[in-house]
């Protein structure tokens, strides 16, 4: 359900205002991404999607959670599938499920951040957004708790990529019209 909402609210901000891109246009996904910490990622990441073009600043904004809502699905879904593994090991598999479940907090708090664009409350969509950014320490700490575990490199990737999606995405918000 919690989908089909985000959905049907990416669409609501895909049509573009009188005063957005027109059909094609990057320049608007350039200025935007000037303002962010990652030009590249963002760049990248909004030219991809064929709903940018037609998206306002907020838009974009939304286009950019929801790639770290796929992120952080993904990982919590990885994360899930090595709790199957054959392994003897109760401790990894306390620090995985931990992990996993960070992850799926990190999906749900920019779930949230979305609502908050909505409403216009950009303050809550940015602190929801870095709370999301946050959650992947909380699993780099699990693992850090436990001298005889080893922090998997994917998975540092991973956090990487969450992180600096939700910077891009934050440095967005920073420069909509409050």
């Amino acid at each position: 359900m919690a989908s089909k909402i985000f959905f049907l609210f990416l669409l609501f901000l895909a049509h573009p205002l009188p005063h957005a891109l027109a059909d094609g246009d990057a320049s608007l996904i350039k200025r935007t991404c000037k303002n962010t910490k990652y030009y590249n990622l963002c760049f990248s990441s909004l030219k991809s999607d064929p709903s940018s073009p037609k998206a306002d600043p907020k838009g974009l904004a939304v286009i950019m959670i929801g790639i770290g809502m796929t992120n952080a699905t993904s990982t919590s879904s990885y994360l899930s599938s090595k709790l199957l593994s054959p392994t003897n090991n109760a401790t990894l598999k306390r620090v995985l499920k931990e992990c996993a479940d960070k992850y799926s907090y990190a999906g749900d708090a920019l779930q949230a951040s979305v609502q908050d664009l909505a409403n216009e409350a950009y303050d809550y969509a940015y602190m929801h957004i870095s709370a999301a950014k946050d959650y992947p320490n909380a699993c780099h700490n699990a693992f850090k708790r436990y001298p005889g575990l080893v922090y998997p490199l994917d998975l540092a990737r991973r956090e990487d990529g969450l992180k600096h999606i939700c910077d891009v995405a934050m440095g967005i918000i920073d420069n909509l019209d409050w």
